[in-house]
């Protein structure tokens, strides 16, 4: 049995907007209730449906006002005309927008536009409901050789971390509760990651094992000094192996990897923790995503976090560019080929039960 560490400390945001639509959900006013049940001193029900202007002057007092506000709206229409997420999932639909967090090579940085706060969904009851037309229409897991058996999967957590803010939302547990109660029309598999702990919520939950709960995790070195107002990696390993006993499938996503001093042993470590949590027989991924950024995505990071070490030199980079033209920096080919090298092996020998899905 997984022993159950104190939860990392969870964020209560300084000043919560309610817009007047989200107000007049029942899913938003239980968010409502939820942020004045945590204590939030500053929650705000708006007149209208715009958020008030939260740019600041672009200092830094304005970047951390915004980052530390939530604000509960109704989703676009747009937002309801689901989208491929490659190589995750078939589809993503969106708990929220946005993270408290403090990770220095945050890439939302270079997703989303705007101050970064985070935006919750108020609509996510009606979004949850239209699902079912998309299964069976993916190409990501639905009728591939590899990954087939997932059924059409739907990823939760591309613009957010939804465990960092679940106390607030119950997002996440009302997703998994309808992705294990309602009669699909197909297998399906919601997808959700985190870097987060606080899992004893979602443990007695009725999941029918059709959501995969990931844990991101990375070298103590990178979560030391690059991921700021997270849970401690080893609190996360110890959460997986708590999800993973109550008979949720689990996954790793080992991101983003860089090859910091003495990553082998680091990264060592880490493979052996989760081996060692792991009850006999789980259902465990692994998804592997190098650091890479943008030009855009440096300079707002740079602008967030001025005093980073975070590794940004394009001299050190190879450029990458995707169908359509947008430039990445990511390691050059010898080491991309010495780290795949060694993951690949490393968690064949470590983790031998484990399905490794992508490499990036």
């Amino acid at each position: 049995m997984t022993t159950a560490p104190a939860p990392t400390r969870v964020w209560t945001p300084s000043r919560v907007l309610v817009t007047r639509s989200a107000a007049a959900l029942p899913y938003g006013r239980s968010v409502l209730e939820r942020v004045q049940a945590a204590g939030v001193a500053d929650v705000r029900v708006l007149p209208g449906d715009r958020l008030p202007n939260l740019r600041g002057d672009g200092d830094r007092a304005a970047f951390m006002a915004a980052k530390d506000t939530l604000a509960v709206v109704v989703g676009a229409p747009s937002k309801r005309k689901l989208q491929p997420i490659p190589p995750s999932a078939d589809w993503r639909f969106d708990l929220a927008e946005g993270c408290p967090a403090h990770c220095q090579y945050c890439y939302l940085a270079g997703s989303l536009t705007g101050p970064p706060i985070t935006r919750v969904f108020a609509d996510l009851p009606d979004v949850l409901a239209s699902l079912d037309g998309y299964v069976g229409h993916g190409s990501i897991t639905s009728g591939t050789l590899e990954r087939g058996h997932e059924g059409t999967t739907f990823e939760a957590s591309c613009y957010t971390d939804p465990l960092a803010i679940e106390h607030l939302t119950g997002g996440l547990a009302t997703a998994i509760e309808h992705f294990g109660t309602h009669e699909w029309p197909g297998p399906v598999q919601l997808r959700a990651t985190t870097k987060f702990d606080d899992v004893g919520p979602l443990l007695d939950l009725p999941h029918r094992g059709r959501t995969r709960l990931r844990f991101s995790v990375n070298a103590a070195t990178v979560g030391r000094r690059f991921e700021g107002a997270t849970s401690p990696i080893a609190a996360r390993v110890a959460a997986l192996g708590r999800v993973a006993e109550a008979g949720y499938p689990v996954g790793l996503t080992i991101a983003p990897i860089m090859p910091v001093e003495d990553w082998h042993t680091e990264y060592g470590e880490l493979l052996d923790s989760v081996a060692a949590v792991l009850p006999p027989g789980a259902d465990l991924t692994v998804e592997c995503i190098t650091h890479r950024f943008t030009p855009n995505s440096k300079a707002t990071l740079t602008e967030w976090y001025p005093r980073t070490k975070l590794e940004m030199d394009e001299d050190l980079r190879v450029q990458k560019r995707g169908k359509f033209g947008a430039v990445k920096h990511v390691y050059p080919k010898d080491v991309m080929a010495e780290l795949r090298g060694w993951f690949t092996d490393a968690v064949e020998h470590r983790l031998p039960g484990a399905r490794f899905l992508y490499w990036t």
